[in-house]
């Protein structure tokens, strides 16, 4: 089992460009335009660089202000206002515009919504696959309280891969996440997706550096594949203000690359591993990858 890092300094691998490049330019331009939100932005990515010189962008549906506080979180919590009714086809223009094969939907969590915001997140799925019908899309979504009916809402709009993120292991999770969260509830949402899945792809992540133990990272590998996780990605957690949770170590490249190949040893069929990665970060390398293209060959045959 690999050893997680007890140093705890910023060490040289933590390391990215500060933003910029014509590229970067023009999709902050656009953004700006189209009144959108990224996660990119309001989370403080540090993929930003990487992602908007590449000429693409994480959307963050439903505004930049979430109902739940997770202290390890850079987005700003409080009461949200209304709907843009226009989102969905403003994001729909954007990722036309971009010329996106693949577009990553996220959003805040909206407990003042009666569907938590199901309905807005499938309407935008929707506006693009209409406006864009070759582009594969990822949904990351938040937990819904668990409701069977607004994960069937995200998925009946048919998003290529369903994702709902662990963010940490058990033994740490109440301390870094909002109390209704819960860990056994993140996996009965993933659990229930699977059960709709239809052959689609269903993706969790979670992040290293808050104190979990190797032990922890097994069990919690053990916990998603149980729940019907096809792909898992694992970054490093960075404080994005000396507000938030604390950094407790920094884990080497070498030994993500050791709990990418555990993944892989447990079973799932994609896995990713590093300082950088998050959950959205090159995020078509899934449906580019030999398990995705068997797994569609096989779903194919069938039909």
């Amino acid at each position: 089992m690999p050893a997680l890092s007890s140093k705890n300094t910023f060490p040289e691998w933590i390391r990215q460009p500060w933003p910029s490049g014509e590229a970067f330019s023009e999709v902050k331009s656009l953004m700006g335009d189209l009144k959108l939100h990224t996660v990119c932005q309001s989370a403080h990515c540090p993929n930003q660089s990487e992602c908007w010189g590449r000429r693409t962008a994480t959307f963050m549906v439903m505004g930049n202000v979430c109902t739940r506080h997770c202290t390890y979180c850079a987005v700003n919590s409080g009461r949200p206002g209304d709907l843009d009714a226009e989102e969905p086809e403003h994001i729909a223009e954007a990722v036309k515009r971009l010329g996106l094969k693949h577009a990553v939907l996220t959003s805040v969590t909206r407990d003042d919504l009666p569907d938590g915001g199901a309905g807005h997140i499938a309407d935008t799925i929707r506006a693009i696959k209409a406006v864009s019908p070759e582009t594969t899309i990822e949904a990351l979504v938040q937990d819904f309280d668990g409701k069977r009916e607004h994960i069937a809402t995200v998925q009946a709009a048919a998003p290529e891969i369903f994702s709902h993120n662990i963010e940490t292991v058990e033994p740490v999770f109440a301390r870094i996440r909002d109390r209704r969260f819960t860990y056994r509830q993140s996996l009965d949402v993933l659990r229930i997706a699977r059960e709709r899945s239809e052959g689609r792809f269903i993706k969790s992540a979670f992040m290293l550096g808050c104190g979990e133990t190797p032990d922890d990272i097994d069990r919690t590998l053990r916990d998603l594949h149980a729940a019907g996780c096809d792909a898992v990605s694992i970054g490093q957690y960075l404080q994005p203000t000396p507000k938030h949770a604390p950094v407790v170590a920094y884990v080497p490249p070498e030994t993500f690359r050791e709990y990418e190949a555990l993944a892989y040893e447990i079973g799932f069929g994609f896995a990713v591993a590093g300082p950088f990665v998050r959950s959205s970060y090159r995020s078509e390398a899934l449906l580019e990858s030999e398990f995705a293209r068997e797994r569609l060959a096989s779903a194919s045959a069938r039909t």
